[in-house]
């Protein structure tokens, strides 16, 4: 009998929860969000136009060509030669026509040359393409035909 008493208490169970692992494991996570977070918003820098225009419903994620102030093409985030992006979009899309695509012009740029990627677009196929453009930002309250007075 002495004997089982004495394992008994060897093996008692710890009533307190040892919580370093989890603040480890929730630091390492936040800093890496923090690093990876600024990553996932670099896009190429594009000017965009501004509009009042309702956005296009649709749940799968369109693919983004744009065209930066140089007028460069940009098929997602990686430079594309003109002649080459209709032929990378059917690699991209499966040759699906229904795939949505959404043209990003800069509005410095030629009105020609959003025209000729689109047209690019259209003759590889693809019938859903949109131009993105910005809303426009609210103006101040201030009736137009203020007075300066100080």
């Amino acid at each position: 009998m002495g004997r089982q008493r004495g394992r008994r208490e060897s093996h008692r169970m710890m009533a307190e929860i040892n919580v370093t692992p989890f603040v480890d494991v929730m630091l390492v996570l936040l800093i890496v969000f923090m690093v990876t977070a600024p990553l996932l918003t670099v896009g190429v820098q594009v000017d965009l136009p501004k509009t009042d225009s309702r956005a296009i419903p649709g749940s799968d994620e369109p693919l983004t060509v744009s065209v930066n102030a140089e007028g460069k093409v940009f098929l997602q985030e990686t430079e594309t030669p003109i002649e080459a992006l209709g032929p990378r979009l059917t690699a991209i899309t499966g040759n699906n026509p229904d795939a949505r695509i959404f043209v990003r012009g800069d509005q410095g740029i030629s009105y020609g040359r959003v025209m000729e990627v689109m047209s690019t677009i259209n003759r590889a196929g693809y019938r859903k393409v949109a131009l993105v453009t910005e809303a426009p930002r609210p103006t101040s309250s201030r009736p137009a035909g203020g007075s300066n007075r100080r």
